[in-house]
């Protein structure tokens, strides 16, 4: 494993472990599988775990696992303060004592303030008193840095970034994402300022390795490196000198072995000028097929009509990446049939899932096109037919 240092010096391994997409059984995080992919990923020498308030079970079963393995003293936690929510000095200390009780310890080595998009957030927490907050809990050794986490413009980014004395900060960043959200300028004005930068979505939910199209997959196989998808998109980072950490989401032993494994050789200027050349000619091949630019993130969730947007939006581009039939398909066997489904047509446009998108989608306008383009006349009538096959199915039973 690879380590890279922070503000003060510290090691952290340049691969973090993102604790979003744990394997769930029946709505609840697998305990024991993804204990054996924390530990594996322990083991390799991982020593970053990054959750969040709203990441629904991670704080509680990541305090359960370091405590049970008796690690919590040997890994660095990172943490989110959902400051969408505060609207008060009260509510500071009510979400942070709720996340060190779910965490099981007494203090939170990263500290951020979650999905920052624009100042007037910061100065919304300013008025509710943050900054002696931050100072009084980092007395008291129950904060040891402080940053935030960020999904906007660039020029927002460098504003945040500027306003305070950050120790840290964590970036949406990826080979598709070079010249949006803070970008490579704002990653290169993070490093200017000696402050480092933790990656999150460093292959877009897992889309530059499943939802290639065929051209990009040609290229990867026939080039001499032998690279996988997820081994070209994690070296395009690590050969950066700002990265300090990349967060990745892995939910099986075999991803955390490989992430590890190229997290100990990958190290900074490991790229040609021919690599990069390849990375250009895949993110040519991708911006030409995707329809939606959904990450799969699911910020947007819960849909108060109970519409899975991230579902649809991964079909729908699957038809455009794939092929329509395969797009369909799977629209059917994911989306469509599900005893709960909620088509998009349910939408009644209120627009909450827009004001938290990273993406800055316009969500609703899409819902309505990938609606048009997966449910064509034949198969409507055929997805009605087989609900009310599977309702009347289920009242027998």
């Amino acid at each position: 494993m690879q380590y890279r240092t922070d503000k003060y010096g510290n090691k952290l391994s340049v691969l973090g472990y993102g604790c979003m997409r744990f394997t769930t059984r029946n709505g609840k995080i697998d305990y024991d599988k993804a204990e054996q992919e924390i530990m594996e990923a322990y083991n390799n020498g991982v020593s970053y775990y990054d959750t969040a308030y709203i990441y629904p079970g991670s704080e509680a079963f990541l305090g359960w696992a370091l405590e049970k393995n008796q690690i919590r003293d040997k890994v660095n936690i990172a943490t989110k303060l959902p400051q969408y929510l505060v609207s008060s000095r009260a509510a500071l200390d009510r979400f942070f004592n709720e996340e060190l009780s779910r965490l099981r310890t007494d203090h939170v080595d990263y500290y951020l303030m979650h999905h920052m998009t624009d100042y007037v957030q910061w100065e919304k927490l300013q008025k509710v008193g943050i900054e002696d907050w931050i100072r009084e809990k980092k007395a008291a050794g129950q904060i040891r840095n402080i940053g935030f986490s960020y999904h906007g413009n660039t020029e927002m980014f460098i504003k945040i970034l500027d306003s305070y004395d950050w120790d840290f900060c964590q970036i949406q960043y990826n080979y598709m994402d070079e010249v949006s959200q803070a970008g490579r300028d704002g990653l290169r004005h993070a490093e200017e300022k000696g402050i480092p930068v933790v990656i999150m979505e460093p292959l877009r939910g897992g889309k530059l390795v499943n939802m290639l199209p065929e051209k990009a997959q040609k290229l990867i196989r026939e080039n001499e490196r032998g690279y996988s998808a997820a081994e070209w998109g994690l070296r395009w980072l690590y050969d950066q000198s700002g990265v300090t950490v990349v967060l990745s989401g892995m939910n099986s032993v075999e991803m955390v072995r490989e992430n590890c494994r190229i997290a100990s050789q990958a190290l900074v200027g490991c790229l040609s000028v021919e690599d990069r050349q390849l990375i250009s000619q895949i993110r040519a091949e991708i911006s030409s097929s995707e329809k939606v630019n959904c990450t799969g993130c699911r910020y947007c969730q819960p849909c108060p009509k109970g519409i899975d947007i991230p579902g649809i939006f991964h079909c729908y581009n699957t038809m455009f990446i794939d092929s329509k039939s395969a797009g369909r398909k799977q629209y059917i066997q994911t989306v469509a049939l599900r005893k709960d489904a909620a088509f998009a047509s349910a939408c009644i446009k209120c627009g909450k899932c827009e004001a938290h998108c990273p993406q800055s989608i316009p969500i609703r306008e899409k819902l309505v096109e990938a609606d048009r383009a997966l449910r064509p006349l034949p198969y409507k009538l055929a997805i009605n037919v087989a609900r009310a096959y599977m309702l009347r199915k289920g009242r027998n039973s």
